[in-house]
């Protein structure tokens, strides 16, 4: 149920302005850029929602959470698709924001945590193995209904699929368990107070910011970059969209392979997937196209099992909603600029601007290394 809910989340926003940034730029007579400026407000937005959502899922459970986020996405979308000029649509996506901050993987990740404890490494799995194909799914969805209904009638029906859909799906959720009294959500600030543990924290959040950036700046220029290594544009389109299929089959390896293997050791190797497929991508050029993709979609499919699961190995379920929110809300306003800054790196370096990201995930990796692979340090 959470996995069909958490595609069609992220289906009808995080991947929802590749395909209509264009129609909806020309339809109001703004231009792309300030499209995806209005995409990454609410991406701001959502860093700042995460960790009141967080709050509310450890003490409440995840599935009112999630459904009311599935009420906030309804009525932005629809806000969306009756946007008339750019400060409505500006409107409309700090309204979305509030929904990707509420209902995308961090308040699924703590409702499954909420709902399994300290066993919830294997649910997080599951619903990243079935959200895996939202892109693939949501990307030629929304260019079919555009084409053949417009991008207003693209954003009612998105809208219309959070309340006959994902909002039944949600409120059918169990509400788990409350989290022990060893470590309620009101302390999770004070248990941070201790050195290791806050170090701990910022390393964790930081290995997550640079994970999302390097995963946004690939999602938003991922076909041009392929260009620029000397791709023709069907070549670097069929080559990008081998990313879904890789981050679900690198997924599944993990589960088969890595399950009972402490999540740090996943993410190590996951980190250095985009360091290693940009050196190919390099040294070969267009011909390396297709291995980049398929690396890099595999590493970031793992990594994105790990901001679910790392978290839980290390500092125990119990204020786990809470927790995520503020270690994810760095990522949120990294993703944010993401689009923009990469942007600026391609517009100056070409496929040079690669050796940023893997730079920057490299630094990931380091970090990793020199975090602690034992236990969790505090259970239910």
């Amino acid at each position: 149920m959470l996995g069909i809910a958490q595609t069609l989340a992220w289906a009808s926003s995080y991947y929802l302005p590749a395909v209509l940034a264009n129609p909806v730029a020309a339809a109001l007579g703004v231009s792309t850029g300030w499209v995806f400026l209005s995409f990454s407000a609410g991406l701001l937005v959502s860093a700042a929602a995460g960790p009141f959502a967080g709050r509310l899922i450890d003490r409440h459970g995840g599935a009112r959470v999630l459904a009311g986020s599935n009420v906030v996405f309804a009525a932005g979308l629809g806000l969306l698709g009756a946007s008339s000029g750019g400060a409505s649509l500006l409107a409309a996506w700090l309204v979305i924001g509030i929904g990707m901050g509420t209902g995308l993987y961090e308040a699924a990740f703590s409702t499954l945590a909420r709902i399994f404890g300290a066993e919830a490494r294997r649910s997080i799995t599951g619903i990243t193995l079935v959200a895996g194909f939202a892109s693939t799914i949501g990307w030629p969805l929304s260019a079919f209904l555009e084409a053949e209904l417009g991008w207003r009638a693209t954003c009612f029906v998105w809208a219309l699929a959070h309340l006959v859909v994902c909002l039944p799906l949600n409120l059918a959720l169990p509400a788990g368990t409350p989290l022990s009294p060893r470590l309620p959500a009101d302390k999770v600030e004070k248990d941070a107070g201790s050195p290791r543990r806050l170090w701990l924290m910022a390393a964790v959040s930081f290995v997550f910011a640079a994970g999302w950036f390097c995963s946004t700046a690939m999602a938003a220029h991922l076909p041009r970059l392929l260009q620029a290594a000397g791709a023709s544009l069907p070549a670097a389109i069929a080559a990008a969209a081998l990313v879904g299929p890789a981050q679900v089959a690198a997924r599944l390896l993990e589960f088969w392979l890595m399950r009972r293997a402490h999540p740090i050791q996943s993410a190590r190797i996951a980190s250095l997937s985009h360091p290693v497929a940009a050196t190919g991508l390099l040294a070969v050029g267009a011909p390396a196209a297709p291995f980049f993709t398929i690396l890099h979609g595999a590493g970031n499919g793992v990594l994105t099992i790990a901001m679910g699961t790392l978290p839980l190995a290390l500092f125990g379920a119990g204020g786990y909603g809470l927790r995520q929110g503020l270690l994810m809300a760095p990522a949120r306003l990294v993703q944010a600029i993401a689009p923009f800054a990469f942007d600026l790196l391609l517009g100056r370096f070409g496929d040079r601007a690669v050796l940023f990201t893997a730079a920057l995930a490299l630094c990931a990796f380091a970090t990793l290394m020199l975090m602690p692979v034992r236990g969790t340090m505090g259970r239910r």
